[in-house]
């Protein structure tokens, strides 16, 4: 962990933060998902840069260290694909794996959709490819689905405005870790499903919360809320959404994502390889929707597989 440097490229006028590790031409780029930040990879940067990769974990714009947009109510998914297409080009990188987590998965597979020459592979922790126009599910559950709230200007942020950064953070992983969607009742928000008294999960220490808030307590969530929440209906312009780049997809069995209509069925039913012929899929049997910290010794072992064979 101390061994990872910590720098700054300006893109369009903003100071974007990035973590980097290890040398050499095979490069990883891991993009994290929300609540997380660069420092939800620490495990996985020393695993790949000790195995000879080069790996790059940014703080997307708004998020951690990164300058916040001008307009964060106007931030976009193709912003943050354009964000990290500028760091690459700032650091000399042509061609990179991607390892994403939760809504980065979206921007992994709009990396290769728009730069296919850049991307070597894809893989993705948390969340399946879903082909642009596929997000639907939403509308599927009760008004109380706390990315319904999420999508709500103003309603996650007197929720959230409630306690800390810090506690906020606290509050989604134990939420997050937990194997059902949170769904709020209609006189409660989703802050108030976490009871104080609960406790972190055991992967998950004092000091992983104290990074994780200091990071948000410099970033606030305006831009969070943002991208993903408030731009889940966001059009691409793309002609053909098959990705046919190598691709392998981490799921934890316990991950609350399972339960999202329709999505256990389009990852077990192979209808997710219509859109990405070449995916592996593995489960993790006791896996949450944080593999990556909760297991990061076997999370790291399939990620280095999944390298060496496709480098």
């Amino acid at each position: 962990m101390e061994k990872i440097q910590h720098n700054f490229v300006t893109v369009q006028g903003l100071k974007l933060h990035i973590a980097e590790l290890g040398s050499g031409p095979n490069v990883v780029l891991f993009l994290h998902g929300f609540p997380e930040i660069w420092y939800s990879w620490r495990h996985q940067m020393v695993a790949v840069a000790d195995a000879g990769f080069r790996a790059i974990a940014p703080d997307y714009r708004g998020y951690g260290l990164s300058d916040p947009p001008p307009e964060p109510q106007k931030a976009t998914f193709v912003d943050f694909v354009s964000d990290i297409v500028a760091i690459l080009d700032h650091l000399g990188v042509n061609k990179v794996f991607v390892v994403a987590k939760d809504f980065g998965t979206r921007l992994a597979y709009l990396l290769a959709l728009f730069h296919p020459e850049r991307v070597s592979g894809v893989v993705t922790l948390g969340a399946p490819y879903l082909p642009p126009g596929a997000v639907e599910f939403y509308k599927h559950l009760p008004e109380g689905f706390y990315m319904a709230r999420w999508r709500e200007p103003g309603r996650a942020e007197a929720d959230f405005g409630r306690f800390d950064p810090k506690t906020v953070v606290k509050n989604v992983y134990i939420l997050f870790s937990k194997s059902e969607i949170p769904i709020a009742k209609e006189n409660e928000e989703i802050m108030d499903l976490v009871d104080p008294s609960t406790a972190l999960p055991s992967w998950f220490s004092d000091e992983d919360l104290s990074a994780y808030g200091a990071l948000y307590e410099k970033s606030g969530f305006q831009t969070a809320l943002k991208v993903p929440y408030r731009s889940t209906n966001e059009e691409f312009d793309i002609a053909d959404p098959v990705v046919k780049l190598p691709a392998l997809l981490i799921m934890g069995c316990k991950d609350y994502v399972l339960k999202f209509p329709g999505f256990e069925d389009f990852i077990k039913s192979g209808k997710v390889k219509e859109f990405v012929p070449n995916l592996d899929v593995i489960y993790l049997p006791e896996g949450t929707h944080f593999v990556q910290e909760q297991s990061p010794e076997l999370v790291n072992e399939l990620i280095l597989d999944f390298l060496k064979t496709h480098s």
